[in-house]
């Protein structure tokens, strides 16, 4: 049990990790030309290139000052100079020098890869790194600083002591502006980040109809909830929380690194139990707070349903008042708070265990220095600026040991972010895939001059219950057919699969290509834009003067509305302002405007009186289109030839309008 225990926990950590890569790695490097291994690879290089560039910078700066001013150097940077000249005194210069050259090397060898600007992220990581690194020196120096400062109270030295606070507060202002830029730059590359991946994530949610497939009528079909938040808030808190991590361990790294070093040589068994101690804590505290991530990721759903009814509540509210609804609206949006709080209480709960286990530990470490350093201190063996040293740079190195362990939290939400957007990526491929599958390429053909249907049958997406069985049906231009049926018999779901948006489970259908055939549904699409941007939906409004598409408004009977908004670049609701019947007129319009050989009309005059609707329907046939319409008024009969008779169990009848009858129907 305790086996499988820990090969879930192994194969757990790999999954998301798999997940982390794919959403992280293309943003510095493509992941069909690099693994995560060489990914990881690169981002150690990144420290190399930048330790090792500040390293050679700094001993140059050194031997400069010390050939200069010598004396200078010697008192307000010994302990800077000392350090320098032990690394190179040692192996540790060599080995410094030979991460550099492989980090240099790494990078060189991947240029390919870097094409298309991905450097320019990588350059600003770089800066980004460099000052946290330089920070971390500075760091580091001020730990030789309070050993001085201590040691010159000690010896009541006043004007040693004075001297050195003036360095001490010479470091904080050199400090401001790196730690200033440092900020900048990350949120300037967060920003990158997120404007790439939304567009990437938009792109590949509009592609393909991925959008259309992830929001299906039925809500239990898909197991994406509120793509809206993933592409939104999802990809903010991932950039954001990538870069706070990544920059975290770098930080941590460069922490550790240079402080371990003066620890070591301060004491090896203060740090030998600092490593013992943090390994402890860390695995107490990972283990208790994987229940965070499956809380936090449930916490992200409730919060962006609770979200979505309240938007659903505003698009919909004079429906609602109509109804006067109220009471059964507020319920329902009740209940998604309940959930929300209700899963928030169950978060506090285990924020609270896991706060108190870490402030716990963190006390602890409190005592460490004390408790270790007390011997030596007392048996003469080190001063008392020493001892401050060496427990300041305990906190240095317990910091960067425990940086998993303080972001546990965050860890937590950023784990659940993660598999919630690299979900919606996922089924978005998949999606795209699907649809470029050989089946569908066989199923759909095109044909620029007809809509050919050929013995097909219709199903609903992901059921097996025929809607239509064995359909043959052929409109060529100049054609009007007419849809009817009862209700639920599949006339909508027919206009579905000649649109495109549904594919049959048998036979072929041959259709025109995109931008050929216009589909105008019942309650037409209101885009977010202007009254031009409105009318000339999907087509480009720089096509069309403003001429052109007043004449189009007086044409279909929309005069008012040109005296409402002379200016055509008003931005409004519209699906607000405008009635059903004024839109169903301005659909009209886009119609005229784009001009398709093919028009597929659902219902799409339900909303307007029998006067206007026979004259939109002489302006489409004036202007000799192929027009498959669905309705149940008889009034449509004189502008269609042919009747598609659904008749509710998968059969039909074809009939000339002279014999088809709506009074017997």
């Amino acid at each position: 049990m305790m086996k499988s225990t820990k090969e879930d926990s192994s194969n757990s950590i790999r999954i998301q990790l798999g997940k982390l890569r794919r959403l992280s790695q293309p943003f510095f490097l493509p992941l069909e030309q690099a693994n995560g291994a060489q990914f990881i690879w690169l981002l150690l290089c990144l420290l190399f290139c930048v330790g090792g560039l500040v390293l050679f910078a700094l001993t140059g700066l050194i031997e400069v000052l010390e050939q200069i001013q010598p004396t200078i150097t010697g008192k307000y940077f010994l302990g800077v100079t000392n350090t320098i000249k032990m690394i190179w005194s040692t192996s540790w210069g060599w080995c410094f020098s030979g991460l550099f050259l492989i980090g240099a090397t790494s990078f060189f060898s991947f240029r390919q890869q870097l094409r298309n600007k991905l450097w320019i992220h990588w350059f600003l990581l770089g800066i980004i790194v460099l000052m946290l690194l330089a920070v971390n020196g500075i760091n580091a120096g001020i730990g030789f600083i309070a050993r001085d400062l201590s040691n010159s109270l000690v010896a009541k030295e006043e004007d040693g002591f004075y001297r050195i606070l003036a360095i001490y507060a010479c470091c904080f202002v050199v400090a401001l502006p790196i730690r200033v830029s440092q900020i900048f730059f990350t949120l300037k590359l967060g920003i990158i980040w997120r404007e790439w991946l939304s567009k990437s994530l938009i792109g590949d949610y509009m592609n393909n109809r991925a959008y259309y497939v992830l929001n299906p009528n039925d809500e239990q079909a898909t197991d994406v909830d509120n793509p809206d938040q993933r592409i939104t808030d999802d990809t903010r808190a991932f950039t954001g929380q990538s870069l706070q991590f990544t920059l975290g361990i770098f930080d941590a790294l460069l922490t550790f690194a240079l402080n371990i070093i003066i620890l070591w040589t301060i004491s090896r068994t203060l740090t030998l139990s600092l490593f013992g101690y943090a390994a402890f804590a860390t695995s107490i505290l990972i283990i208790s707070g994987r229940n965070l991530v499956r809380i936090d990721f449930d916490q992200l759903r409730y919060e962006a349903d609770f979200r979505y009814g309240l938007v659903h509540i505003r698009d919909n509210a004079e429906s609602i008042a109509f109804y006067s609804g109220e009471k059964p609206i507020k319920s329902e949006t009740q209940r998604r708070l309940s959930a929300v709080v209700n899963n928030f209480n169950l978060l506090i709960i285990w924020r609270v265990i896991i706060d108190v286990m870490r402030r716990s530990i963190g006390y602890a470490g409190n005592f460490f220095p004390y408790l270790v350093m007390a011997v030596p201190y007392f048996a003469g063996e080190i001063d008392y600026g020493g001892f401050i040293q060496a427990n300041f740079a305990f906190g240095m190195v317990e910091g960067s040991l425990f940086f998993v362990v303080n972001q546990i939290e965050e860890l937590a939400k950023f784990t659940a972010g993660i598999g919630r957007l690299e979900g919606f990526q996922s089924k978005v491929e998949q999606v795209s895939r699907e649809t470029q599958a050989p089946l569908y390429t066989k199923t759909l053909a095109s044909s620029k001059e007809s809509i050919l249907l050929n013995k097909t049958d219709l199903c609903a997406p992901g059921s097996n219950n025929t809607i239509i069985n064995q359909l043959s049906l052929s409109i060529h231009q100049s054609d009007s057919l007419l849809v009817v049926g009862p209700s639920g018999c599949g006339k909508t779901s027919l206009l579905r699969m000649i649109s495109g948006l549904w594919q049959p489970s048998k036979g072929t259908i041959e259709k025109p290509e995109t931008g050929e055939l216009l589909f105008i549904p019942q309650k037409p699409y209101m885009v977010l834009g202007s009254l031009k941007e409105q009318l000339c939906y999907p087509s480009n409004e720089n096509k069309f003067s403003n001429d052109q598409l007043r004449a189009v408004l007086e044409n279909v009977c929309l005069t008012q509305l040109i005296s409402r908004y002379p200016d055509l670049e008003v931005k409004q609701d519209w699906a607000r302002i405008l009635s059903l019947g004024e839109q169903q007129r301005l659909a009209f319009g886009r119609l005229l405007l784009n001009a398709p050989r093919f028009a597929v009309l659902d219902e799409a005059t339900s909303a307007l009186d029998v006067k206007t609707e026979k004259h939109l329907y002489q302006l489409l046939k004036d202007r000799d289109l192929a027009i498959i319409s669905v309705g149940h008024r008889p009034t449509l009969i004189e502008f269609h030839e042919s009747v598609l008779q659904l008749l509710g169990d998968g059969s039909w009848r074809l009939l000339p309008t002279a014999s088809y009858d709506f009074e017997l129907s």
